[in-house]
């Protein structure tokens, strides 16, 4: 665990166990596991009121009951990833857009590439919807979180947009 994170709490979610790390005021990083695995699974859980709420804003989501979330996060990238983690947080529960509508929208058309890998390092997915972006031609080309694409097109789903891999 680095030396950065001092708080980590585990949550069981129908996509698989999910890790939340804090700084103490906002939620810092969340994590899918893949395969079953953590990044932090060798460490203990140490729990704080920020990573209570999350977790609990995450049960909403997952069970319906919330669309969208009022969670403290700290992003920490370079300006440009940030830019994009900002733009992807304003995407609304069942709402899509594509790598080339996030790039036009924030002044960078034809940086599909580099969206593409800022979408996904979004250190907090579900918080902030990196599952709701397409390829330009409306496929799922990938998804880092959990076990990639089925995470992503449950996710989708469970917000009520059905698409085919």
């Amino acid at each position: 665990m680095s030396s950065s994170i001092a708080y980590l709490l585990r949550t069981p979610s129908p996509i698989g166990r999910i890790e939340l790390t804090s700084d103490g005021e906002a939620v810092t990083s969340l994590a899918i596991a893949r395969g079953g695995v953590l990044p932090n699974d060798e460490h203990p859980e140490t729990s704080t009121a920020v990573l209570d709420d999350a977790a609990a804003q995450l049960a909403e989501y997952f069970s319906g009951e919330r669309r969208s979330f009022d969670i403290p996060v700290h992003l920490q990238g370079t300006p440009f990833r940030t830019a994009v983690w900002e733009r992807l947080a304003s995407l609304e529960y069942g709402s899509l857009t594509t790598y080339g509508e996030l790039g036009l929208s924030l002044g960078h058309p034809g940086y599909g590439r580099a969206i593409g890998g800022a979408v996904g390092a979004n250190p907090v997915p579900i918080i902030i919807g990196c599952h709701r972006v397409l390829s330009s031609s409306g496929k799922i080309t990938g998804y880092s979180g959990g076990d990639g694409i089925p995470t992503k097109l449950w996710l989708l789903e469970h917000e009520g947009i059905t698409l085919a891999a």
